[in-house]
Formats: C-alpha cells, structure tokens, sequence
C-alpha cells in the first residue's frame, strides 16, 4: 500500500499568506455558490482526454447549469465543449474517440445529442415526448446508443406515448389513482410511466426502439449504478438490472440481459439480494456486476463478482476485502478490474485481477475520490476533494497523483479554508470512533472558540475529508466555530460489523459514541465546552431529536428533514425496505422497538432550544415529521423556529433557498452560541 505524497497543488493554493499578499478571510455565501462544481470524469477509449462535466450556478436567476469540459491527461488548459445556456451532462465517448454523446436539455426536454470532436456542431439524436433520463451507452461498433427513458407500460411505440403524454398534460383533473406501492419517490408522485432502455442510432435517422417494454422499472428507481445497462462487446445482447418483486419493500434487483435488437430477456442472477451495474469485460469474457447478500438491506456490503460467460463460473474478486463497491471499470486489456469504496472517511481507488483468489490493491488512498477511468497504459484519472479543497481532475501513474484542472484556485486564493484534522476516541462497545475537526477561519492559537457537531445522514453514510456542497465544513465554519463530525457506529467506511451494528440500534451506540466525541472535543484547548450546538440532516436529524431527549449539554440543536414519529414515517416513506430492515419489521410486527427508538416517545425530556427545516416535497422524510416536531417542542414552550421550503424535497438544492437556510442555521447559532 502507497500513501500518495504532498499534493503540489495544495503547496500552490492553500500556504499561508505570502508577503504583500492580502490577508485571506473566511467564505461567504457568494463566495460558496460561484464555485465550478466538478463531476464525472470520463476518459477517451486512448486514455488521451477526459472529458467531465463543470456545473455553474447564477444566484439572481436562481438557476443551475452544467456544462462539459475537456482537458488532456497529459496536461494542458481544459477547456468547455458546451457552452449552451441549458444544461448539458451525461458525457460519453464512442469507442474511436471521434464523437461525444451527452444528455442536452437545450431543446426543453433531456435528448441525446452527438458532437463531432473533429469539427462541427453538435446534432440531436432523440426527440422523444418523456425525454431521456440517464446516461447514453455506446454499442462498441459506434452505431447504436443506449438509454433510459420514461415510457407508457402498454405503448408499443412513441407516438402512442407522444399521445398519452400530451393527454395526462392536457386534462383539467390531475387526480392521482393508485393500485399498489411506491406511488412517490424521493420528491415527486408516480405516474403510470416505467423506465425503459431504448436503443437508437448514433446518427438518429430511426425512431428509438424499446427493448424493455412492460410494467418493470429498467434501470431500478433505486439502488442501481451509474449506469445499470451495457451493450456486449460483439453487439448481440444488452445487460441490464430490474426488479422483480414489489419494488417499495423489494430490494432484488437481478441482471438481466436482452438480444439485441430484441427478444425475450433472460435473467442471469439468482441472488436474493440487490444486484447492479452489470459490466462486459471488454473482451467479452466476462460479465462483472456488484453484489449484496441480505435480502432487504439497502445499505449491504457490495461485492465485485464477475461471471465466465461461457461457463457461467462465478468468482467473487472482493470477499476478502471489507468495503464496499461503489464505481469500477474494466481495464482495457480485460486482466483487471478498478473500483473505487469508501475508506474510513475516505473514498480509495483499489484494483483486482479477473482471477479467483487474486489479490486486492490499494493504488490511491486517502482520498476522497468520485468517478474514474482507466487509461490503457493504466493511468488512472479521477475527481478528488478535500475539506478545505473543492472537486477537481487529477491523474494517478507512477504512485504519484498530478492535478489536471485548478478550475478554483483563483477563488480559494483569498479564502481561509482550514483542512480537516482526524481524530478516534474508544467510543460504544470498546470500538473505536473516528472523525475530523475543521478549525475557523482566522484561528489563534490559545483562543476557544464555540463548536458545532455536524450527524451524517444514511444512517449508513459518513463525514469525510470532502467539499460537501450542502453540509459543507467551511460554511459553518465560517463565523467562528470549531466543526466536529464523528463517524458514530452505522458508519459507512469502516467495515460490515461496525456499520451493520446500528440495525435495532439507533438511538444507542450511536448516541453514546457521539456524546464521547463531544467528551474529547470539549477538552480540546481550543474548545469553549459550554458553547456547543449539534446539527444533521436526515438519519442526522433523527440522531439530533434522539439526543435533545437525552442529554442537556448543547445550547441549541438544528434538525433538517429528521426522523421523529418512526410509526407515522413507517408507511408514508417511498422506500418500506429501509425502516422494515432497521427495526427489523413493521410497527405492527415489532411495535417494541419503533417505541423504544422513536423521538416523540420521549418528548417531555426536551428543553434544548431547535431550528427544525424541512421541505415540503420531500418523500422520503414526510414534512409532517417536521410539524409534529415543532408543534410538539411549540406545544411544550421550548425555543423553536421552523423552516419549510415548499419547493423543495429531502435536500436544498436551489441557490437562493440555499443561501437562506445557511443564513437561518447561522442566525441560530449566533443567538445560542455568542456569549
């Protein structure tokens, strides 16, 4: 294993203030949303460019836009390859390298457009009613594309779902009517449309054809990959996930594949658990896809198998390793695969050979990494972050990273944004806790300054060393806080048992290892113990409301899109796998532990001062968490305030909305935390 040395980068952009230099100051809110947001890096088939995608946002038009970008991995001045006022993403290459396929919205809905690299205006491929909703996927011959699509179960062609589309527009009712479950997902309603893969030719001259017709979601509404589809290198078949249980408590989505250009699909899983991101070795030998074990955990340890496709023979290449699979790619040589897993708060690139017992490597690590590729010199490139360092390209060769794009050094330059320190502490079950410390701007040493503990959400997530562009260290850093974010028990990075161990346990080790982070943190000489608020959002605001009827050692609280009554939420989620797995059945089936683990059950212990915030279109956390809560903590005369969004769902996303809820969170703690 091989820790990469010292960034460059970081030596240019964050020292100290140089002679003459201005003094750097702490980020503002303006300073935060004029940031390039850097994401998916896709790399050419010669390893030569990567083309990623740049999102901007426009405050006073309250708009977002993405754009996608090249640069050499040789290095180089990126460069936009759009510049269209609509957004455009989803970048892909076709296999000579010659064109770009990309999801474009500039003619109203997503379509698949297609730019000639050699010269020449991009073209549209799609022109469907539904538009397309996901990634397009090239056929390894450059003729055909691959996509997702809303589609009508019972429509054989698009005119009929042109038809059924413009109608449901059309008519004055917009009554909803429903024979089963999920009738919402995350924050919006169900309408009769599935997903479907569609094929169509690379230069559009046919309609688009459904290979997936019928009642099934292709790829899955949940739990999939960055792209659950794939053509076979020969063109005859595709792969593909579905599930075919019911999908709101089912979490068994199988791989599948289809003929191409049509024919009856063939399931090739038989795995009781959740299956996704099916992937052909470029050879053709293999078949790879990612593999849970508990039927009805979402949050399973993801395993790397890879099947021989002419002896259907399954290895699994990552038993030995305990994380879990997020991204992975083939090498182009088929001897390998790369993946990227979360890593004790990081995310780590690791690579495997396509051989039973092969040996795990760790190439980079302490880092934290989202989307690679892998050049055919093995070269890899990929987006990294860091607490104090917002996304940009770097390239690993050699054992040692290269930044490809600074795209923010000129902003930073005049920021104080101070890096994450780790820190562990013996926390619930004699298991050791990890997490960061992120000093405030201007920090003087034998100064004590106020802290405000951040919960992740999940609850199978994690604090890591990142740029997180809503729970972002630094904005609340901003006005004088010290930040500590623990990975209590359930969190992800840290292997199976640690993170399993929160099933039926929410409110235990999790409470108690938060509360032994706090210990450490208030005898920190730089810690005013008696000045400390706690945040989080989500499983994080369930873990906020769970310790305001414990303990009275914060001065105030802040609880966004949190868990209260677990008996209401039990039936209005979208999801029923979730709260069915973590507290192991319905309320009906074990009343015991929704009781003993719900919030509202213990509502006369709270007196903390709490900011509840909560959007209204948000399905997963109904916002009548929120009213309960609030009326509840209203009702008994504790300090309360509460924030709704009523265009929004479980995260801000919108830039103005944004700049008030950072603006309301700072407005509370300033009135809890100043002296």
């Amino acid at each position: 294993m091989r820790t990469i040395p010292t960034l460059a980068l970081g030596a240019i952009l964050f020292l100290g203030t140089a002679a003459g230099a201005q003094p750097r100051r702490a980020i503002t809110f303006d300073d935060f949303i004029r940031l390039k947001r850097v994401s998916d890096p896709r790399l050419s088939p010669d390893g030569r460019r990567v083309a990623f995608v740049v999102a901007t946002f426009d405050k006073a038009k309250n708009t977002k836009n993405d754009d996608i970008w090249v640069v050499d991995v040789a290095g180089g001045a990126p460069r936009a390859l759009t510049t269209h006022e609509k957004s455009d993403k989803h970048p892909s290459w076709s296999p000579d390298g010659r064109r770009l396929a990309f999801v474009s919205s500039r003619g109203g809905t997503p379509q698949v457009w297609v730019l000639p690299l050699e010269g020449g205006e991009p073209h549209q491929v799609t022109n469907l009613k539904t538009g397309v909703a996901g990634r397009p996927v090239w056929s390894r011959d450059g003729k055909w594309l691959l996509f997702p699509s809303p589609a009508f179960p019972e429509c054989k062609t698009e005119a009929c779902n042109k038809a059924k589309e413009e109608a449901q527009e059309e008519s004055k009712v917009k009554a909803r009517l429903y024979d089963d479950i999920p009738v919402r997902r995350w924050d919006e309603w169900r309408d009769r449309k599935r997903s479907h893969l569609f094929v169509v030719d690379a230069e559009g001259r046919k309609a688009p054809r459904d290979l997936t017709p019928g009642p099934h979601d292709v790829p899955p509404i949940d739990l999939t990959g960055p792209a659950d589809y794939d053509f076979s290198p020969d063109g005859r078949e595709v792969a593909f996930t579905r599930v075919d249980g019911p999908a709101a408590w089912s979490t068994n989505a199988e791989v599948y594949v289809v003929p191409f250009p049509g024919g009856a699909p063939r399931k090739v899983t038989r795995n009781p658990a959740n299956d996704s991101y099916p992937r052909y070795s470029p050879d053709g030998r293999f078949l790879a896809w990612r593999a849970m074990q508990h039927a009805g955990y979402e949050a399973d340890r993801r395993r790397l198998v890879i099947q021989d496709r002419a002896s259907g023979a399954l290895h699994d290449l990552t038993a030995a390793l305990d994380r879990s699979v997020e991204d992975f790619s083939w090498s182009p040589d088929s001897r390998a695969l790369y993946f990227s897993a979360e890593d004790e708060g990081y995310v780590s690139i690791y690579a495997v050979d396509a051989a039973p017992g092969a040996k795990v490597r760790r190439l980079v690590e302490r880092r934290f990494t989202h989307g690679f590729g892998v050049a055919p010199n093995g070269t890899v490139v990929y987006a990294a972050e860091r607490a104090h360092q917002p996304p940009e390209l770097f390239r690993f060769a050699a054992g040692r990273e290269t930044p490809l794009t600074t795209l923010n050094a000129a902003a930073l330059r005049a920021l104080d944004l101070k890096p994450a320190e780790p820190f562990s502490v013996r926390g619930a079950r004699g298991d050791t806790v990890h997490g960061f410390i992120v000093k405030p701007p201007g920090f003087a040493p034998g100064r004590r300054y106020p802290a405000v503990m951040i919960f992740h959400g999940g609850p199978q997530g994690n604090m890591g060393d990142d740029w997180h562009w809503r729970w972002n260290y630094q904005m609340f850093a901003r006005a004088g806080y010290v930040i500590v974010a623990p990975n209590f028990h359930g969190s992800s990075s840290y292997g199976s048992a640690f993170q399993d161990a929160i099933r039926g346990d929410w409110g235990g080790a999790p409470y108690e290892d938060v509360m032994k982070a706090l210990d450490h943190a208030v005898k920190l000489p730089h810690v005013d113990g008696k000045r400390v608020c706690a945040a989080g959002a989500s499983y994080g605001g369930y873990l906020v409301n769970w310790t305001a009827t414990r303990t009275d050692r914060f001065r105030c609280f802040i609880s966004h899109d949190g868990l209260f009554n677990l008996s209401s939420l039990n039936a209005a989620t979208e999801e029923l796998w979730f709260p069915e797995w973590e507290f192991r059945g319905t309320p009906w089936e074990n009343r015991e532990i929704h009781d003993r683990l719900s919030p509202s059950r213990f509502a006369e212990r709270i007196k903390t001062p709490m900011l509840v915030i909560h959007g209204e279109q948000d399905m997963r956390v109904p916002v009548e968490e929120a009213l309960q809560l609030f009326g509840t903590l209203r009702r008994r005369g504790v300090p309360a305030r509460l924030l709704v969004f009523p265009d929004e769902g479980h995260f801000v996303q919108k830039a103005q909305n944004a700049e008030v809820w950072w603006k309301t969170m700072h407005e509370w703690l300033a009135r809890w935390l100043s002296k």
